[in-house]
C-alpha cells in the first residue's frame, strides 16, 4: 500500500506539474499575441515582442507555439486584451502588485478581489502600493552561468544596476528602458538567460511570521492560478526555514 500511495502522489505531483506549465505557455503565448498586436510582428522591430519571445524561449516554449502566437496576432483574429494592474495587500501589511491581461475587466476584477478577500487580503486602488515598488528590468541566470565575481562583471560592463548571487543563481537588475540592450549584451558574455523581464522590485520588504507567510502563500498561488494574471509581485521577507517549511507542507 505504501508503494502504490507512493505512486499515486508521484503521478498527482506530474499531474500538478504539467497542468501549471501549460498554463505558464498560455500566459507567455498571450503576452507575445499582445506584443505583436500592439507593435510590429517582427520581433527585431518590436522590443516587448522581443522581450516576449525571449522569455517564451527561456522556459522552453515550442518555437511553432511561439510562432503561432505572432502570427495570431499579424492574422487579425486575436482577441483584445487590455493591460489592467491591480494593487493591494495581503496578510502581515504585504503590498502586492497584480498584472493582467484581460477581455473582460469584471471577471478579472471579480476574481482578483475574490482571491484577496478569501486569503486575509484587501484589494486597493491603483496607486495604493505601487510607490513602494520600482519598475526595473530584471535578467536571471542560472548558478551554473558563472560565479558571483564573473556575473557581476558581466553585468557592469552591460550597465546594470545590481546583481544578486545566491545557491539559486544570479538576479542582475537594470533600468527599465535599458532591458533590452542589457541582455543583449549578457547573452554575449553569459550566454542565454533563464528569464528577462520588466519587474516591479519593492524598495523594502516586510518580514512575516510563519502563520501570516501561510495564508499570503495561499493568497499568491491564488492569484497566479488565475489564467488572466500574468504576473504578481509582493515585497514579502519570510526566514528560509519558515519557506522551507511551508513547501514541504
Amino acid at each position: 500500500m505504501a508503494g502504490h500511495s507512493k505512486f499515486k502522489n508521484i503521478m498527482y505531483r506530474k499531474g500538478a506539474q504539467d497542468a501549471k506549465r501549460s498554463k505558464l505557455f498560455s500566459k507567455l503565448s498571450r503576452e507575445i499575441t499582445v506584443a505583436a498586436k500592439m507593435g510590429d510582428p517582427d520581433p527585431d522591430a518590436n522590443p516587448r515582442l522581443r522581450l516576449a519571445v525571449q522569455n517564451a524561449k527561456s522556459q522552453s516554449v515550442p518555437k511553432d507555439v511561439i510562432e503561432r502566437a505572432i502570427n495570431k496576432a499579424a492574422g487579425g483574429d486575436a482577441e483584445n486584451y487590455d493591460e489592467i494592474r491591480y494593487e493591494g495587500y495581503g496578510p502581515g501589511g504585504v503590498a502586492l502588485i497584480v498584472e493582467a491581461l484581460t477581455d473582460n475587466r469584471n471577471r478579472t476584477a471579480g476574481n482578483i478581489r475574490a482571491s484577496f478577500t478569501k486569503n486575509g487580503g484587501a484589494l486597493g486602488e491603483t496607486g495604493s502600493v505601487g510607490f513602494m515598488f520600482d519598475r526595473v528590468g530584471e535578467i536571471v541566470y542560472a548558478a551554473a552561468s558563472g560565479d558571483a565575481e564573473a556575473v557581476f562583471e558581466a553585468a557592469i560592463e552591460a550597465g546594470a544596476d545590481d546583481v544578486v548571487s545566491d545557491s539559486d543563481g544570479h538576479t542582475i537588475y537594470c533600468a527599465f528602458e535599458d532591458l533590452g540592450e542589457a541582455a543583449s549584451v549578457l547573452e554575449a558574455s553569459l550566454g542565454e538567460p533563464e528569464s528577462v523581464s520588466p519587474v516591479w522590485k519593492p524598495q523594502n520588504t516586510v518580514p512575516v511570521d510563519e502563520e501570516k507567510a501561510q495564508t499570503l502563500m495561499k493568497l499568491i498561488a491564488a492569484l497566479e492560478d488565475d489564467d488572466d494574471v500574468q504576473n504578481v509581485y509582493a515585497n514579502y521577507e519570510i526566514d528560509d526555514a519558515v519557506m522551507e517549511r511551508l513547501s514541504a507542507a
